[in-house]
């Protein structure tokens, strides 16, 4: 027998809110019972798990033990630019002059999460990698 992950939960100061943000960065919906106010809300998954945000009365104070690593649609350089304008901070950049690497943002509450390189991102810099690609090393 095995566990079955039912939610990953997400203490905050207003959860309902931080719910809000997270439906938008998804792009899933909230629970239809949450509301304002409610210290307890959720964002519904595709696969039926849940992002589970619970109103906690202590800030946030040191880094995230776990995280959510997200890996966009588009290119990871137009959804960091969609998540700074929901909100979102930049924390720490870890993207690579050649393009790899990731982008550390910060939730409305303080939360981190990762932005990675998208399928086309992956796809474009492993075109440069076939050795015909590949631009002459530096002399």
């Amino acid at each position: 027998m095995v566990s079955v992950l039912q939610n990953v939960a997400i203490d905050c100061a207003d959860a309902y809110g931080l719910a809000r943000f997270w439906s938008e960065v998804l792009g899933h919906p909230l629970h239809p019972g949450d509301g304002p106010g409610d210290p307890e809300t959720a964002v519904m998954l595709p696969e039926g798990q849940l992002l589970y945000f619970h109103q906690v009365p202590e800030p946030k104070t040191i880094k995230n033990r776990v995280h959510l690593c997200l890996r966009p649609e588009t290119t990871r350089e137009e959804e960091v630019e969609r998540l700074l304008n929901l909100g979102a901070a930049l924390v720490d950049d870890r993207r690579e002059p050649g393009g790899a690497g990731w982008a550390v943002l910060a939730d409305p509450e303080g939360n981190e999460f990762c932005v990675l390189r998208s399928a086309s991102d992956r796809a474009a810099m492993s075109s440069c990698d076939s050795p015909a690609q590949r631009p002459a090393a530096p002399q």
